[in-house]
């Protein structure tokens, strides 16, 4: 009985301090994905890094990665993230890559990102011709 009651004042002792990340210290996160005609890019993989100091509270490790696909309406909604420097990179199948730093201190914010189609190809070496 001792140790239970023991147990219980630890718990009610140390449970402020496993409290999840604030919610000042996070932002909500969209990414809109278009051509560069300003049509939307379906099924672009967005990969979005938090570059900023390491987290963790309390023992608890924040995640700072997180990678998925925009919608058909071009876009992708990364859910609460950490405020700081982010990292985004955005790739679709017939488009340049797209990756750029960006600063971020808003609850808020929405990243519109527009691909440029390939550049055309060229080699130092000629082609021999037949």
């Amino acid at each position: 009985m001792r140790k239970v009651l023991l147990l219980l004042a630890l718990g009610f002792a140390l449970g402020p301090l496993a409290a999840p990340t604030p919610a000042k210290d996070l932002t909500k996160l969209t990414v809109v994905v278009t051509n560069d005609s300003g049509k939307p890019v379906e099924r672009a993989n967005v990969l979005v890094k938090f570059g900023g100091r390491s987290i963790a509270k309390f023992g608890k490790t924040v995640r700072t990665t997180w990678e998925m696909r925009s919608t058909q309406e071009g876009v992708a909604e990364i859910p609460d993230m950490p405020k700081g420097k982010i990292l985004v990179q955005v790739t679709a199948k017939g488009f340049q890559t797209f990756g750029q730093t960006f600063d971020v201190s808003e609850d808020e914010r929405t990243i519109e990102v527009k691909l440029n189609p390939p550049q055309e190809q060229y080699t130092a070496n000629p082609v021999p011709r037949k």
